[in-house]
């Protein structure tokens, strides 16, 4: 049994300790928001925050996470009005929305880090989160939205 936070919420999983944070995050807590991609951390869709840190989930293990804070897309925020959240649908970001989850949550930890990235910081810190539909300009002019209106 491994208990954390998630979006706030002190929770515990009954799970072996070297089961991939993805897998209690959807199967034991049901928040279905993080994505299963690769598998492999390489493309991002799974992203969470672990104490403010973007971290790819699939790669985490819950021995990792014992006593942690962790959030999800759905604790980004409770009714989508993130500055993030807001400037993807004014930017018409997603395609097929699969990678989207990975994308705000790896987003919203520059933001944290830097009010106001630079196009390059932008380009820079997102490297590593794949969109397999191409929408990396609006990815980037949303980000740049969202750092504007926060």
């Amino acid at each position: 049994m491994v208990a954390f936070n998630v979006n706030g919420k002190r929770v515990s999983v009954n799970a072996e300790d070297d089961t991939p944070l993805l897998w209690a995050i959807r199967e034991h807590l049901q928040l279905t928001g993080t994505k299963f991609g690769c598998g492999a951390g390489l493309c991002g869709a799974c992203t969470v925050h672990v104490n403010g840190e973007a971290v790819k989930s699939c790669q985490t293990v819950l021995a990792d996470v014992a006593g942690a804070s962790i959030t999800t897309i759905e604790g980004l925020s409770p009714d989508s009005s993130h500055p993030l959240q807001k400037a993807w649908i004014a930017e018409q970001v997603p395609q097929c929305g699969y990678c989207q989850s990975g994308q705000i949550m790896k987003a919203a930890e520059l933001l944290a880090q830097n009010k106001t990235p630079s196009r390059a910081e932008i380009v820079s810190h997102m490297n590593g989160n794949i969109c397999r539909c191409g929408t990396y300009t609006r990815i980037v002019a949303a980000i740049q939205r969202a750092a504007k209106e926060a």
